[in-house]
C-alpha cells in the first residue's frame, strides 16, 4: 500500500506564522500573560528564538511592554489573551499612547463564526482599543498574518511613536498553510520600524539660531523624545558650543549629567521664570511644564519647539515649530552654529544668576540630606540610595521611581548620570508600573542593575510580580518606602472621622509596617528590613554586589510626606 504521507507538504498553523513573522521583522523579546487561544504562539516564539517573559498580570506586562520600546527604539510586544485580557492589556497600550512609546498589543479573540453569539471571552476588541492605537488590524485569514504583523510595527514606531494593536481570531491561530507557502509571505514582508518623520527645513534652522544668538536669556529644555531619539550627544555638543543652561523634564535627566555646570534644574522656577527664549526638544509644553504658560514662565518668552509631530506644534502654538527627529534637528542646529559661533560664556550674567541660584538651592538641599533623622523620614534613605547608585561601577543603573513622595523627593535628591536611566509615572502620572519597567528595563539593558525606588502604594499594584523577578533571576533591588499607606497614614481631622463606618481604616492606610520583604523570600528571593541608616546602607551594598532579586523594606514615619506629593492643589 502507497504511503500517500509523502506526497502532503509540510503545513504549519497561524501560531507558528506569527512567531515567524515577528521573528523575520526583527522582534527579539515579547511579554504577557497566556492562555486561550495563545499559549502556542508563545511556546512557538520562543522555539524561533524570541524571548517569552511571562507576567502574572496584562496590566504589568503591558507597561513593561511600552516601557521596553522606549528604551530600544523597537516596538515593546504585548501578548495577552482574548476578552478581558486585552481589556486589562489597554493599561500599557494606553501608557504607551500617552508617553509616544512604540508598542504592540496582539489579542486573541473567539472564533470569527461565533462573533456577536457570546463566544467565549468574546469582546469587539477593535473597538475597545480604539481611543489609545494609532492602527487596529485584524488577520481574518491566516496568509493575511505576515502583512498585519508588518503593519502595525511599522506603525507603532512611525513618525510619532505609539502603541497599535493587531487581532488574531482563534480559528486563524488554528488554520494551517503549507510551510513552503508562508515562508514566501514572511519573506515579502520588510521594513518594520521605520521612521517617516519630515526633514526640518533650512530656514527653520537658520531662525532658530538667529533667536538663540541674539537672546539675553535663552534656555534649553529637553525630555523623554530627546531621549528616544538618541540625541545626547547633539545636546551636549549645543550646550558646549553656546554655554546656554538646560533643563531636562524628569525622564529627560541624564542626557546631559544632573552634575554638569549647565544644568539649572536646581534652579528651574528662575530658569523657565526668566528666559527669554526656550529651546524646546523632544518635551511637550504639558502640566510638566505648565503649558509654557504665566505666571510659571515669563508672558514674553518665545518658544522654539521641536518635536516629531506636526499636530504637536500646531496645538501649542509656539514662536517658531520644527517638525522633525529631535537628533536630527539639534544636529543641524550644532551645524549652523559652527558656521558663525556664539557662546554665552561663564561671567555671562544669565549664566551667573542660574549657576548661582542652583549652588543656594543645592547648598541648601545638602544640609537637608546630611541629616540622619530616624524614625525615617524620606530625605535621609534617599540620599543613602543615591549615594550607593552613585557607588556602582561600571554602567549606571537604571532607576525606576513611582509613588507621590517617594518619587516626588527622588527627582530632586537621586542622579542621574546617563542617558535613559530614569524610568518613572511619566506625562500620564501612572501609579503600577514599577514591576513592568524594571522588568523591561533589565530584559532591555542586561549589563546594568535595576533599582527601583518605589512607595508602598505604588510597589503594591504589581508587587506579585516580584515573582517574576525570581523566576527569570532578573539582577533588579525593589526599595519599597512604607510609610504605611497612601501618602502615608491616617491623616483625616477629627471632624473627618465620623458616620456608620468610622471604625474602618482611612481610605489611605494600609497595614502599619507590612513585611513586603517577606513576599520575595516567599520565591526566594532576598528579603530586608530596615529602620535605619547603617542597615540600609549594608542592605543596599548587599544586594547591589549580588546582582540578584531583592527586596528592600524601609520603614518610614507615615506623617513624613504630605498628602498628594508636590500636586496637593490638584486633590
Amino acid at each position: 500500500m502507497a504511503d500517500d504521507s509523502a506526497a502532503t507538504p509540510p503545513s504549519i498553523d497561524g501560531n507558528t506564522l506569527v512567531a515567524k513573522s515577528l521573528s523575520h521583522l526583527g522582534v527579539t523579546h515579547m511579554f504577557g500573560v497566556v492562555g486561550i487561544p495563545v499559549t502556542s504562539l508563545a511556546t512557538r516564539a520562543m522555539a524561533l528564538g524570541i524571548r517569552f517573559i511571562a507576567f502574572h498580570n496584562e496590566q504589568s506586562a503591558g507597561y513593561a511592554a511600552s516601557a521596553y520600546g522606549y528604551l530600544t527604539g523597537k516596538p515593546g510586544i504585548l501578548l495577552t489573551v482574548s476578552g478581558p485580557g486585552c481589556v486589562h492589556g489597554l493599561a500599557g497600550l494606553s501608557n504607551a499612547w500617552a508617553n509616544t512609546w512604540p508598542m504592540v498589543m496582539i489579542s486573541g479573540s473567539c472564533d470569527q463564526r461565533d462573533a456577536g453569539r457570546g463566544d467565549f471571552q468574546e469582546l469587539d476588541q477593535i473597538e475597545a482599543v480604539k481611543a489609545f492605537s494609532k492602527l487596529s488590524e485584524k488577520a481574518r485569514d491566516v496568509r493575511e498574518i505576515p502583512n498585519c504583523v508588518s503593519r502595525v510595527l511599522n506603525r507603532a514606531g512611525s513618525g510619532r511613536p505609539g502603541g497599535c494593536y493587531l487581532d488574531l481570531p482563534s480559528d486563524v491561530l488554528r488554520q494551517r498553510i503549507v510551510e513552503s507557502e508562508a515562508d514566501d509571505l514572511v519573506a515579502k514582508v520588510v521594513g518594520a520600524f521605520s521612521d517617516h518623520v519630515p526633514a526640518a527645513r533650512a530656514s527653520e534652522i537658520e531662525s532658530a539660531v538667529t533667536l538663540l544668538r541674539k537672546a539675553e536669556r535663552p534656555l534649553i529644555v529637553f525630555g523623554k523624545g530627546a531621549a528616544y531619539s538618541r540625541a545626547e550627544d547633539e545636546l551636549k555638543k549645543l550646550v558646549e558650543l553656546t554655554g546656554i543652561p538646560f533643563l531636562p523634564t524628569p525622564m529627560g535627566k541624564g542626557l546631559l549629567p544632573d552634575t554638569h555646570e549647565l544644568s539649572a534644574t536646581a534652579a528651574r522656577s528662575l530658569a523657565i521664570g526668566k528666559c527669554d527664549v526656550a529651546l524646546v526638544v523632544g518635551a511637550r509644553l504639558n502640566w510638566l511644564l505648565h503649558f509654557g504658560e504665566a505666571p510659571k514662565w515669563s508672558k514674553d518668552v518665545s518658544f522654539v519647539l521641536v518635536d516629531v509631530s506636526e499636530e504637536e506644534i500646531e496645538l501649542r502654538k509656539p514662536h517658531l515649530g520644527i517638525v522633525g527627529d529631535a537628533k536630527t534637528v539639534v544636529g543641524l542646529l550644532n551645524r549652523e552654529i559652527k558656521d558663525d559661533p556664539f557662546c554665552l560664556g561663564k561671567t555671562n550674567p544669565w549664566v551667573e544668576a542660574i549657576s548661582k541660584k542652583a549652588r543656594e538651592n543645592g547648598e541648601k538641599m545638602e544640609l537637608q540630606l546630611a541629616k540622619d533623622v530616624v524614625p525615617f523620614n524620606f530625605l535621609t534613605p534617599m540620599r543613602i540610595i543615591r549615594d550607593a547608585i552613585l557607588a556602582v561601577e561600571g554602567p549606571s543603573p537604571v532607576v525606576v521611581s513611582e509613588g507621590a513622595n517617594t518619587m516626588d523627593v527622588g527627582r530632586s535628591v537621586l542622579v542621574q548620570r546617563e542617558p535613559r536611566t530614569r524610568l518613572d509615572a511619566g506625562t500620564w502620572g501612572t501609579m503600577g508600573v514599577g514591576l513592568g519597567y524594571c522588568i523591561a528595563a533589565a530584559v532591555a539593558c542586561p549589563d546594568r542593575l535595576v533599582v527601583a525606588v518605589e512607595g508602598d502604594s505604588g510597589f503594591g499594584f504589581s508587587a506579585m510580580e516580584v515573582e517574576t523577578l525570581v523566576r527569570y533571576n532578573l539582577p533588579v533591588v525593589v526599595i519599597v518606602f512604607n510609610n504605611g499607606g497612601v501618602y502615608g497614614g491616617d491623616r483625616r481631622s477629627p471632624e473627618e472621622i465620623s458616620g456608620p463606618h468610622k471604625e474602618d481604616p482611612a481610605p489611605t492606610s494600609f497595614v502599619p509596617n507590612a513585611g513586603y520583604h517577606k513576599l520575595i523570600e516567599a520565591f526566594g528571593g532576598k528579603g530586608y528590613i530596615v529602620e535605619t541608616p547603617d542597615e540600609l546602607r549594608s542592605a543596599l551594598s548587599e544586594s547591589f554586589a549580588a546582582r540578584k532579586p531583592a527586596v528592600v523594606n524601609v520603614i518610614i514615619d507615615p506623617f513624613a510626606g504630605a498628602e498628594s506629593g508636590r500636586l496637593q492643589h490638584k486633590n
